[in-house]
């Protein structure tokens, strides 16, 4: 358990079922506009995401979690962020076969940004990779998310490939960047 500057207290756990709404409604809110032609999506959006969600936790991986962070101040136990890991294997980067923990959609609820949440599920994340016996974790970054970029840099994470490719440049995306931290 973690406590902020405001005295909030944060509980990192795994997600159940019954966090799967809530989860699935930060991850929305975090990675997609409400604004714009595209925000009537948002519904089907959340739905697509909570399904997925869903699948995974009824057929877990071994090393494959979601976690919460938990406002244990909040009377209602209110979810304050989320982030999944999951071992992958991938020869592309430069380790034949070589498996790794990867970070994926790390979110933190609008009401909670810049209050250590962020850096708990991370802290996490890194205690259970070391736990499963990896010394590597990488995770994906736009270059445009600047506020992450800063939260991760900021706790050692450090750039090992900028991500390139046509798709970027048809359909106007920005490249995403691979980061990784050695855990000591």
């Amino acid at each position: 358990m973690n406590a902020d500057s405001w005295g909030r207290h944060f509980q990192v756990r795994a997600a159940y079922a019954d966090d799967l709404n809530d989860v699935a409604q930060i991850i929305t809110e975090s990675f997609h506009s409400p604004s714009g032609f595209w925000g009537w999506t948002l519904p089907l959006l959340r739905l697509g995401i909570y399904e997925d969600l869903r699948h995974r936790l009824a057929s877990p991986a071994p090393h494959q979690l979601c976690l919460v962070a938990v406002d244990m101040a909040n009377t209602n136990n209110t979810k304050a962020g989320t982030v999944e890991l999951g071992v992958r294997y991938n020869d592309t980067w430069g380790h034949p076969s070589k498996s790794f923990v990867y970070l994926s959609n790390l979110a933190v609820h609008p009401n909670y940004r810049r209050q250590g949440v962020g850096s708990s599920l991370l802290a996490n994340c890194e205690k259970l990779a070391r736990s499963w016996g990896f010394q590597d974790i990488y995770l994906h970054v736009l270059e445009t998310n600047h506020t992450a970029r800063q939260l991760y840099f900021k706790l050692g994470y450090r750039v090992h490939k900028v991500e390139t490719g046509w798709n970027l440049f048809f359909f106007k995306r920005a490249p995403q960047i691979l980061l990784h931290k050695r855990l000591s």
